[in-house]
């Protein structure tokens, strides 16, 4: 999607579909809407009365000019109050109003950016939501079928009418645009079915990412694993005909490499469950089982784009779990990447061993934080449900920079407890250091602090995305299907990192 910044009156110039705000306020038609109303004789007056037109937050309406205004069709977007509005509301206000335009296959839209506006809501944070909102909600995932007789419409051009500096509004359309892309990113990605997405082929598209953006790339393959010893991973491998990857992408955002974000992300390709196989009904949709991977690698477009002036380095655990002669059983005792010997009592729950050998490299690489992500649990889901994201943490300041920027981007993340109980939990193993798998109780609180032991002190925050990595409905910001969970909320935490927070 393309666009143009303009400062001048919208409603002087022609445009197939003009966007604009209607506030629920006892003068509803003032400026811009005043003088829309003036060209429809105070029509859009009675339309509000009569209930044709509504100002509630959300809704949208579409009329047609006939000929009254130089619009040809007018997008109202009901944003309610002034006092109430968020951004969060404003974003899937947007949202509504892209599924409208796509559904209406618009391909050339205007907007009167100025009429969203609120002495909370800033111009800028406008374009922002503006240009995020319209590219999550009108994703579609192609698939795999035949191509349709109808083709596909999207929005190929945007206008934008605003009062304020052209610079200030473009830079603020760019951030939504790459947080909104990358987020597609990670959708498409979980969405691909793993006999089309092996660890190689994610490792391929890791390479992309590189030579596009300058990052520096680290792709380890079988053999050179098994040279370092990278025991856990290569355990959760070892049932299957497809080879493992380590990928490792840096940005280096400063001169000297410290202060450096590490970004983990578990990316199991496909789950079986291994030897303690999953239900029939349980195993389908584990292709999923990779959306840690697929937010890292989200954020790491994004951060491509946008360049901040931070050190991060993205490691990824790929492999998928299959059962073979050769998988790993339960009972097996395996010596991780950090020497630590790992007694394994279950085979579904591997993520953590391949999380465990990932946060070890990503120290490895020199992360002085990290931030693993990972559809770990069940156990999540049962605590928290579909729509809520579960975190533990051993560094409280990190976890509120990680907090702050979850909120912003509208993805709801819960604290869940990190206590001394759990770690002796995982401990307990008469012939290792470790346990993969204590017990069902607490089930997603041990797998967080399985992780936690490979830390080694390093400040840590581990997101569960079970629940909230994929959806069974379309909602305002996208289809069924992958949500590419905790991608903006990365990409916004390594925006705003401070180490001295």
């Amino acid at each position: 999607m393309k666009w143009t910044i303009h400062n001048e009156d919208a409603l002087q110039q022609t445009h197939d579909c003009l966007v604009v705000g209607l506030w629920n306020k006892p003068s509803k038609f003032e400026g811009l809407l005043g003088d829309l109303n003036g060209q429809f004789d105070g029509e859009l007056t009675s339309l509000v009365k009569e209930g044709d037109l509504s100002s509630k937050v959300k809704t949208v309406t579409k009329i047609p000019s006939l000929g009254r205004s130089k619009a040809k069709r007018i997008i109202f977007v009901g944003l309610g109050r002034e006092k109430d509005l968020t951004f969060d509301a404003l974003r899937e206000s947007f949202g509504v109003a892209g599924k409208l335009i796509k559904k209406s296959r618009f391909k050339n839209i205007s907007i009167a950016l100025d009429t969203f506006t609120t002495d909370r809501i800033e111009a800028t944070d406008v374009a922002h939501a503006l240009t995020e909102s319209i590219i999550l909600s009108t994703y579609a995932f192609e698939g795999y079928r035949q191509k349709s007789n109808v083709p596909e419409v999207n929005i190929e051009s945007l206008a934008v009418y605003t009062d304020i500096d052209k610079k200030e509004i473009n830079a603020a359309l760019e951030v939504g645009q790459a947080l909104g892309e990358g987020t597609n990113t990670a959708r498409t990605l979980v969405n691909m079915p793993s006999n089309l997405l092996t660890p190689t082929k994610m490792a391929d598209y890791a390479q992309e990412l590189a030579d596009r953006y300058g990052f520096e790339a680290e792709i380890l393959g079988l053999e050179e694993m098994q040279s370092i010893g990278m025991g856990a991973l290569l355990a959760v491998n070892q049932g299957s005909s497809e080879q493992p990857r380590m990928i490792v992408l840096k940005h280096k955002g400063r001169e000297e490499w410290t202060d450096v974000l590490g970004l983990v992300g578990k990316g199991i390709t496909f789950d079986t469950g291994g030897y303690s196989i999953k239900p029939k009904d349980g195993i389908v949709g584990m292709k999923a089982d990779m959306g840690g991977a697929a937010a890292v690698l989200g954020t790491m477009e994004i951060i491509g784009k946008l360049q901040p002036e931070q050190n991060v380095v993205a490691v990824i655990p790929a492999s998928d779990n299959m059962v073979s002669s050769t998988a790993f059983k339960p009972d097996d005792v395996i010596t991780s990447l950090s020497g630590k010997t790992i007694e394994i009592l279950n085979t579904d729950a591997e993520g953590r061993l391949a999380l465990a050998d990932g946060v070890t490299y990503a120290k490895q690489h020199g992360a002085n934080y990290i931030v693993d992500v990972a559809t770990l649990t069940g156990g999540v889901i049962v605590a928290l449900g579909l729509d809520k994201t579960g975190a533990l943490t051993n560094n409280e300041e990190l976890f509120e920079q990680v907090l702050e920027a979850s909120a912003e981007a509208g993805e709801f993340i819960w604290q869940l407890p990190y206590t001394e109980g759990d770690k002796k939990r995982v401990r307990k193993s008469p012939v290792a250091d470790l346990n993969n798998s204590p017990g069902r109780d607490g089930h997603a609180l041990f797998a967080g602090a399985f992780i936690g032991e490979f830390t080694e002190g390093t400040p840590w925050v581990h997101l569960d995305i079970a629940g909230t990595a994929t959806t069974k409905s379309a909602h305002n910001l996208g289809p069924a299907g992958a949500t590419g969970a905790m991608t903006r909320t990365l990409a916004l935490f390594v925006e705003q990192f401070s180490p001295n927070k």
